[in-house]
Formats: structure tokens, sequence, C-alpha cells
């Protein structure tokens, strides 16, 4: 058998021999660790781009252990993380679709309201702007048979808020606390500068929502996702007008939390409970409330509410899910139709039950509030005709337990006037069960 050997040239000691062929050897076995770890970097970035354009599939590319996954910016040879891609699409296909609410009114009717929150609702404590809401001066005292003069009316603008579009033809979302005075004026300025007098259809005071119509047609609505499918951690996006001036600013982070039930309420004595909402690190300013909350796919989730200062980046925002089935009430009858039970009450848990000596720790808890003399079962109410009573703890509908992941009135938000419902109730020490025959809601004036 013929063997291959190395041959020491003429010369040169052995012992020199060997050391240079050493020295060759260790540098030979650096320089191709270092061409390997490259190839292999490059591999892992590049690969998976070039098998993307090409279209050529390499299934061995699976294997490539990758930190992020990573995109080649063709133009300038950038490679930016999917995520950031990601988020920087979702924005310019969105911004187009949010749009300013300004609110205006005649402050000459204002007068003595000094210090009033422009951005009602954003904070659940008073925002305080720097100067509150501008107001005409107090009129002095009339002398006897002297006539009030006749004062020209002074509109300006005292507030704003934000709110997206849903439908080509000029539907738009927006909160009900931002177009809640049937007095002021509402004008809508979209992102290409445009301003459209606004009309509001219709107000839901449980969900805090309102639906606005322009008059405009080839506009771009956002999707409407679905915000059942939400989890905590999940990357969100939220844009609106801070302010009411800086258009389209843009937050991103994550959702913090689900199925939250928070009070927001203002500087003025208003205040809404808002059940389901979704908890979020995104920075939500004054002015934003009415905008959309994205996920990365540029669908909407949530609607922007509220945000709690005393925390560190905790905002609220009502689930879109909340919203769809008045915005095909709106669609479908030119309001919004909501079924009605006709009881005030408390979610049980642990406080709960330890404070009031329950024998149950879940359920709600039907009680009125008697500072105000209201009852908790309303007169007149369906739940009034069917039998509750305060002090009865309606466990579950339809089979559904009552808890804080599933709340009283987010059950019946998703039934319809005329629907007859089956409560399990705890009457005094007994369980029984009642049905009851919903009814629709009446806005009380």
């Amino acid at each position: 058998m013929e063997h291959t050997s190395l041959v020491q040239p003429k010369g040169i000691s052995r012992g020199t021999f060997v050391t240079a062929l050493v020295i060759v050897t260790l540098v030979a076995i650096v320089f191709g660790s270092v061409l390997g770890a490259a190839g292999g970097v490059l591999g892992t970035i590049y690969l998976p781009v070039l098998s993307q354009k090409t279209g050529i599939t390499l299934p061995w590319l699976a294997s490539i252990p990758s930190p992020l996954a990573k995109e080649l910016d063709e133009k300038n040879g950038v490679i930016k993380v999917e995520e950031e891609s990601a988020t920087v699409d979702v924005v310019k296909r969105a911004s187009p679709s949010v749009v300013s609410i300004l609110i205006s009114k005649d402050i000459s009717k204002l007068s003595g309201n000094t210090g009033a929150n422009p951005f009602p609702f954003d904070d659940f404590f008073q925002f305080g702007f720097p100067s509150g809401i501008p107001v005409a001066p107090k009129a002095p005292a009339l002398k006897p048979g002297e006539k009030a003069p006749v004062t020209p009316p002074q509109i300006q603008q005292i507030g704003g808020g934000s709110g997206f579009i849903i439908s080509s033809d000029g539907l738009i979302l927006t909160n009900r606390h931002v177009v809640s005075d049937d007095e002021a004026e509402y004008t809508v300025i979209t992102s290409d500068e445009k301003e459209y007098k606004a009309k509001v259809l219709a107000k839901d005071t449980v969900n805090d929502l309102a639906l606005i119509k322009i008059e405009a047609t080839g506009l771009s609505p956002l999707e409407l996702g679905d915000s059942s499918s939400i989890s905590n951690g999940q990357t969100v996006i939220a844009i609106g007008y801070s302010l009411g001036e800086y258009k389209n600013t843009v937050t991103r982070g994550v959702v913090s939390g689900i199925n939250r039930m928070v009070q927001a309420g203002d500087g003025n004595g208003d205040s809404e409970l808002i059940s389901e909402a979704i908890q979020t690190d995104a920075a939500i300013n004054p002015g934003n409330s009415g905008g959309p909350l994205l996920n990365l796919a540029g669908q909407v989730i949530g609607m922007n509410t509220a945000v709690n200062r005393e925390g560190q980046s905790i905002g609220f925002a009502i689930p879109i899910n909340v919203a769809k089935k008045s915005i095909d009430s709106v669609k479908k009858y030119g309001k919004i139709v909501r079924p009605w039970l006709g009881v005030r009450y408390v979610l049980v848990n642990s406080d709960i039950k330890k404070k009031n000596n329950l024998s149950v720790d879940y359920g709600a808890l039907i009680d009125g509030d008697a500072t105000k003399g209201e009852m908790g079962v309303v007169a007149g109410s369906p739940a009034q005709k069917a039998g509750l009573l305060d002090g009865d703890i309606i466990l579950s509908l339809n089979g559904t337990k009552i808890d804080t992941t599933h709340t009283l009135v987010s059950q019946i938000s998703q039934l319809s006037p005329g629907d007859t419902i089956k409560l399990k109730v705890l009457s005094k020490g007994v369980e029984k069960e009642v049905s009851v025959t919903l009814e629709e809601f009446k806005e009380v004036k």
C-alpha cells in the first residue's frame, strides 16, 4: 500500500521543521474557524431571504438557529428586525384611517366653569390642563328694568379626541365621552387635513362607545379584529391625536392584562365603569381617547379610552368585540339597540364574600345605592317582572358562571331584546332558576 508523507526539506533541522509545521497547522485551524463562523452568521441572515426571494425551497434552513427573524432591505442593505418592520407597516397603513375630533361650543354659556377638563375620562384623575377651558367673563348685574344685552355666540374649541374610520362612506367609531355634549359641535379632521362636520348617530353609555358620521366617500376603513383571541405579552400599537393636536402619535407596547374592570372618571364628577378592559403599557396620552389599539396584523383589537397616571404606563382600551354589536345595530336600525335586564349589581369575589358574609365567592350581587335612593332592581324592569329582589345573587346566565371573567353585563350584551334567558339565582340562601325576557334599553333623558 502506498503512503503519502511530508518530506523534510534539506538544510532544515528536524526541530525547526516540526515547530513550523505546528504553527502552520494552528493558523489554518484558527483561519478556518473564523471563516466557518462568518459563513454561519451570513447564512443564518441571508440564506432564508435568498430562499424567499428566489422561491427555491431549502428544507435544511429550518435547522439553522436564529435568535431573531430578519429581512434585508434591498435598497440600502440595512437589516431590519421583523417586528420593527411590521410595526412600521401597520402605522403606514392605519394612519390614514385615524381622525381627530374637535369639540367646539359657545363659551358664553360656560361662565363659571373654569378649570374644566378638555379631555374628559382620559384620566382616572383630573388632567388639569394649564388654563382649563376658556370661559366668558361674568356679565355685570342688571339694574331694575334694564334688559340683558344680546351676546353673540362665541364658538371656540374646548377639547378634542380621536376616532377611526370603519366604513368607506364616513362612519367613525369613537368614545361616547368624546361626543357626550349635545350642545357642542363636532368637527372631524382626516389625516390629509380635510375638515368635515360630524353628526352623532348613536351613543352607548354602558360601553362608552359612540358612532358619528361625516359626508365623505372613498375613505379607508380599518379592519376590525377579534379581541377574544388576544393574550398577555402580545405587541400592540396605539395611534391617536395626542392633546387633540399632534396627529397620528404612535406608541407601542404589549397587552399587560385582559378582562380588567376599571372605574374611569374626570375632575368634573363624571365617571364610567369599563368592564372587560384591555390593559396595555402602550402610552395613551390625553386626546387619544377613541383611537385604535392595533395588533401587528393591522387589525383593531380595542379602542383607547383611559389612563391611570398614578401608575407607570397603565392604559386601558375597550375590546373591539364589545363594539361590534353596536356597530351592526347602527348599520341595521340607525341606532344602538341594546338588551336590558334592569339590575344594579356588584361582582362577588372573596373580599365581597367576607365583607357581606356570603356563602359564595362568585356571581352578581344585586345591590343598589342607598345614598342616591337607587334600588338594586329597577322599577318596571324585566328583572322586577321576573321576581328578582335586592340581595339576590345571580350565579349563572344560560349555564355560564358569572365571575370577573364572565361578567353579567358582558353576557347580556351578546344577546338581543326579546331573548329569554335562564338565571340561576341564590335568593335568601336558596338556589332557584328564573326565566327572564330581556327588553330594549331605553335611555333616560
